[in-house]
């Protein structure tokens, strides 16, 4: 892993090739068959950086690492076994208080300069999230419940909260509004919560929304800590 970090901050030092993005812009790069992402962070409450990818630019992401220092001013992640070098790369960005957004997803570009020698020797953990939130429902600021349906005023919404045991908390009918802020009172509690959308009779998304307590912010490990819903 030290080898591995050494070497990521002899590629960053190369201002000429690899010119940073400031976020919530990227860059991505294709060296030597391997994909670099790459940006440089001036938020001062960011709590995760999670990696995705996908074939389609829009949706079918999947989080395939993240960055354990989100603190670092230039940051990277390199995909070594990229699926395809035509894939979709963004990061889920996730801020104290519950707050997060999703860069805008970006192909490689490739680089014809040089390649990244002896890439293979180092190792770079891989730290799945145990968690992706939706679109249509999330968590927003004050860690109230977002709903955001663009089509709302043409469509005929229905919305069911449920109990991790399956238990019907309550149910919105009759949405017209294109985005709607849910208190977290509703809720009675922190935790993860199920969903189903139905869009004209026909669920469309069943997916899961996290209610924190007050500034606690996503965990990021491959399981919910317990302690952040006491």
């Amino acid at each position: 892993m030290q080898k591995f970090f050494i070497f990521f901050l002899i590629v960053l030092s190369s201002h000429k090739i690899f010119a940073q993005d400031t976020l919530p812009n990227i860059s991505v790069t294709n060296i030597g068959n391997h994909i670099l992402i790459s940006w440089t962070n001036s938020y001062v409450t960011l709590a995760t950086i999670n990696i995705q990818r996908s074939f389609d630019s829009t949706k079918n992401f999947t989080t395939v690492g993240s960055v354990l220092n989100v603190a670092n001013k230039k940051n990277g992640y390199i995909d070594t076994k990229p699926l395809s070098f035509n894939m979709y790369y963004r990061l889920f960005l996730s801020f104290e208080g519950g707050t997060y957004l999703f860069t805008k997803s970006s192909r490689p570009i490739q680089d014809t300069i040089r390649t990244l020698p002896g890439v293979k020797e180092f190792q770079q953990t891989v730290v799945n999230t145990w968690f992706v939130p939706s679109k249509l429902v999330y968590t927003g600021r004050d860690n109230n419940i977002i709903i955001a349906l663009p089509d709302a005023p043409k469509k005929k919404y229905i919305i069911k909260f449920f109990e991790e045991t399956g238990a019907l908390i309550f149910e919105l009918n009759k949405i017209s509004e294109p985005y709607l802020t849910l208190e977290k009172v509703n809720f009675l509690h922190a935790g993860i919560f199920n969903f189903e959308v139905y869009e004209n009779g026909v669920l469309i998304e069943k997916h899961k929304v996290y209610v924190p307590k007050d500034g606690r912010p996503v965990p990021t490990t491959n399981e919910p800590d317990k302690n952040l819903f006491k």
